[in-house]
């Protein structure tokens, strides 16, 4: 006689919310990796997790199989070329999420506001909302840049530990795109400084002669963000500063809410 499927517990369900528990441990698995800098052993993972090393092992073996996680040469795990496409996917809904706040930035300053994320060592600017002025900014969407040149840039390294930001600028170097692009580690760090001390990122003709751009970090953000308003620096004066920054911060801060309540 069958037996009934109601009177038989399914292991993989959670007790609680009605979960499956192995698909939590494995979407914590990734996070855990992600945190850990994209490569991991099992033992490293036991220890964080608190998960049974049989358990870790089944999960693992079931991601790289699945093409989301490799294991390398030294038995390692590392993140997997398969998460590549879901990430940049990921990316460009988050852009798409951001607009009606980049819209509320345009209407409440007058200029153009930008979406960027830093991807590797490079911003990438995801969305964009243009100004209504006949002179205004123009970012192509897509676009990427060195962080160091960039509103953006700053605003997103400004929450990243120093002697990470060195290692970055010695990868990329820090070439000057104007007479006003700041080109050596230090003085980076003292700019990254600034940032952390006012609450927001400045670039002043640094990335382009005649622009001038404002930009905070998106708090709490499922991946590092921030939003800017760039313009003509004859428009966006120390007066104007003034009043955009807090219109930026509210926006920034609207927006994270709504990716938190989004599950983004």
């Amino acid at each position: 006689m069958p037996t009934s499927s109601a009177s038989t517990p399914d292991p993989a369900k959670s007790s609680g919310g009605g979960g499956v528990q192995s698909l939590e441990r494995a979407f914590d698995l990734l996070e855990r990796m992600a945190d850990a800098g994209g490569e991991v052993g099992l033992s490293e993972v036991s220890a964080t997790s608190g998960l049974p090393l049989p358990t870790i092992h089944r999960l693992m073996r079931t991601l790289v199989a699945c093409g989301y996680v490799r294991q390398q040469s030294n038995r390692r795990y590392a993140l997997g070329p398969r998460l590549i496409r879901l990430g940049e996917s990921a990316s460009r809904l988050l852009g798409t999420w951001a607009r009606p706040y980049l819209a509320r930035l345009v209407e409440e300053t007058g200029e153009t506001a930008n979406m960027a994320l830093l991807d590797g060592d490079e911003v990438v600017y995801v969305a964009q909302v243009p100004s209504k002025h006949s002179m205004r900014m123009f970012t192509e969407v897509g676009r990427r840049v060195l962080p160091h040149s960039t509103g953006v840039g700053k605003a997103l390294l400004s929450a990243v530990p120093d002697d990470e930001v060195r290692a970055l600028l010695s990868r990329t170097g820090m070439p000057a795109a104007t007479d006003r692009t700041i080109t050596t580690p230090e003085g980076f760090l003292a700019a990254l400084e600034e940032v952390r001390r006012h609450g927001y990122a400045m670039d002043d003709n640094e990335q382009e002669v005649g622009v001038r751009c404002l930009a905070v970090c998106v708090p709490d953000s499922p991946t590092a963000a921030a939003i800017s308003i760039s313009g003509p620096a004859g428009r966006v004066t120390e007066a104007a500063t003034e009043k955009i920054v807090p219109v930026l911060r509210q926006v920034a801060a609207e927006l994270s809410q709504a990716l938190a309540s989004s599950g983004a």
